[in-house]
């Protein structure tokens, strides 16, 4: 079919340069007419696609597949935000893209897929054959009906895209036609900033319960709201996520406080009763401060994570253990209030690598106002250096024991045992080789004398060494977020 050809039986829409539709009915809720959208209107270039996976596309392009960018990626560039990766589907068997690429395996059991390396980085590739027959949803879709009198490549389309999870990700792009295929009303959802499953939202997350967490993610990333019926089936299953293997749950949490959104992220867990399940201690502060499921209020926990956000962005993350750390730190003063120049003090000998000569001296000529919003940072008390060093160490071993029991089970499932309504979850998210990591992280600051002290040269970020988790690298930004958090820019006045 040519690229501006209508589906016979269909009615273009006026005006909008679309040129097929088609109303679903599935569980009485309507599946947005479907259209081919002109990409150059879109504003979507070429040049916009990252050069590894331009190579790929061309390389099974110039073999004679179909290929196409499809999900977050073309959702991304619609609304001139980076990705975080670019997904590829083509016409070829997933065998044949292995034969096609030096570098490349078929990973994944249940909806298995193509690793292409190129160029230092992954590209994931895969096939409408392995889509067409791995869904595990034929109770859905076998009882709507086919578009009337389209082509094969149409039909093949439309069947994938309505398996997708939300209508936003729900979009093909052919970047060689320059054509962008909506059959699920993914734009209109992206005009409308909303988050929607694609099939009734409880049927979608009874197949896939990450699709939970995923919502969560997407909203929080791109400031969207959560359709009503999505919202509600969030609320209602939310428990089922403990279904998902640690692993998995680590990863979408880290998707979500590692890129650039955590503050909105955490909101909307505890907006929604995930925070209860997945991070039970912060949960537990949420309560006890007071903070209403929908508050617009801020607290230090999610200024911290507003200021961590600043500096990072879906191709810039940080490695988890900054995250990690920063969370273990609040909760030591959750538990434990200090003085404002303790905690300021406590971030510069973390960067400096444990120098606490240096780190006091420094704090101790600090003329700024702390922010006094937060109960958990005390007035100044013009403590002596004996003194500043002594609070620095015990707050040094405060951290590390919320470190412990962090990832404890018996702790974190008594965590939230004050408030009875509340979902009960002993889940230990935090992975031993990340609790070792971040217990590392905070053992320069002791007595030691006598030792060479490393830090970072520099205020400039080097985003790969934060993202590979260099020491010397995720020290100085965390130290950073602190140090802005306790004195910010521009103090609050309310």
């Amino acid at each position: 079919m040519h690229p501006q050809e209508e589906c016979r039986g269909s009615t273009p829409e006026q005006g909008k340069g679309t040129s097929e539709k088609l109303i679903l009915e599935n569980n009485n809720s309507k599946v947005q007419a479907w259209k081919k959208l002109n990409s150059k209107e879109l504003g979507l270039r070429n040049s916009m696609i990252a050069v590894p996976t331009k190579k790929v596309l061309n390389v099974l392009k110039k073999k004679g597949h179909d290929v196409y960018l499809v999900g977050g990626c073309v959702r991304d560039l619609i609304l001139k935000q980076t990705p975080k990766d670019f997904d590829i589907i083509t016409s070829a068997d997933l065998k044949e893209v292995r034969k096609t690429f030096s570098w490349c395996e078929i990973v994944g059991k249940r909806f298995p897929i193509c690793h292409v390396h190129m160029d230092g980085t992954i590209v994931e590739v895969s096939s409408f054959n392995t889509a067409r027959c791995k869904s595990s949803m034929h109770f859905i879709y076998d009882d709507i009906e086919a578009p009337n009198d389209c082509d094969k490549e149409d039909y093949l389309r439309w069947r994938n895209c309505l398996k997708r999870d939300f209508t936003i990700n729900g979009l093909m792009f052919d970047p060689y036609a320059r054509i962008v295929y909506d059959y699920m009303g993914g734009m209109e959802d992206i005009i409308k900033a909303k988050v929607r499953t694609v099939v009734p939202a409880a049927t979608s997350f009874r197949e896939d319960c990450a699709r939970i967490l995923r919502a969560i993610r997407v909203a929080a990333r791109l400031g969207f709201s959560i359709s009503r019926e999505t919202a509600q089936s969030v609320k209602n299953l939310s428990y089922s996520v403990l279904r998902l293997d640690k692993g998995r749950l680590w990863m979408e949490i880290n998707y979500m406080l590692a890129y650039g959104s955590g503050e909105a992220s955490l909101r909307l867990l505890w907006r929604f009763g995930l925070l209860d399940i997945l991070l039970p201690f912060q949960a537990a502060y949420f309560v006890c401060g007071g903070f209403r499921r929908r508050d617009k209020r801020t607290n230090l926990l999610l200024s911290f994570f507003s200021n961590v956000d600043k500096l990072l962005a879906p191709n810039r993350p940080c490695h988890s253990s900054l995250w990690v750390a920063i969370l273990a730190l609040h909760k030591a003063l959750s538990d434990k209030p200090r003085d404002s120049s303790v905690v300021a003090a406590f971030s510069l000998a973390l960067h400096n690598g444990g120098n606490l000569s240096e780190a006091i001296n420094i704090a101790r000529r600090i003329n700024k106002a702390h922010d006094a919003r937060f109960p958990e940072l005390l007035d100044p008390s013009g403590l002596d250096e004996e003194n500043l060093e002594a609070e620095i160490l015990d707050l040094a071993e405060s951290v590390k024991g919320s470190l412990l029991q962090m990832t404890d089970r018996h702790l974190v499932s008594g965590a939230m045992a004050d408030y009875p309504q509340a979902p009960h979850s002993n889940l230990v998210l935090i992975p031993l080789s990340m609790f070792l990591k971040a217990l590392n992280f905070f053992d320069c600051v002791n007595v030691s004398t006598g030792k060479n002290y490393l830090s970072k040269q520099g205020r400039q970020i080097d985003y790969e060494s934060l993202a590979r988790g260099d020491l010397l690298e995720v020290r100085h930004v965390f130290a950073r977020i602190v140090f802005d958090t306790v004195y910010p820019l521009h103090p609050n006045k309310d």
